[in-house]
């Protein structure tokens, strides 16, 4: 019987121990997702306001100071690997 309670315990920290694991990780892929998600929505709203407006727009610079106050917003994020991908769609 001790020996049943032991392994009963030790099996149950063991799953709460990878729940409570698993959990900031999720937390931090929804963060990682919505500035993600946000910085897409900028660029998105730059490339908009270029072509209807010319590069040198005030509404471009605005959307412009708007996707880097979106990237200074997500500091954990690599915004490198984002720019390398935008700039292979053009």
């Amino acid at each position: 019987m001790n020996r049943t309670i032991r392994i009963l315990c030790v099996a149950l920290l063991t799953t709460v121990g990878l729940v409570g694991a698993s959990l900031p990780a999720r937390a931090d892929d929804d963060h990682r997702e919505k500035c993600e998600r946000r910085i897409h929505q900028a660029e998105d709203k730059l490339k908009d306001a270029i072509q209807r407006h010319g590069e040198d727009s005030k509404e471009a610079r605005k959307r412009h100071e708007q996707l880097e106050q979106a990237k200074r917003d997500c500091p954990d994020m690599d915004h490198h690997d984002m720019d390398h991908h935008d700039h292979d769609q053009h």
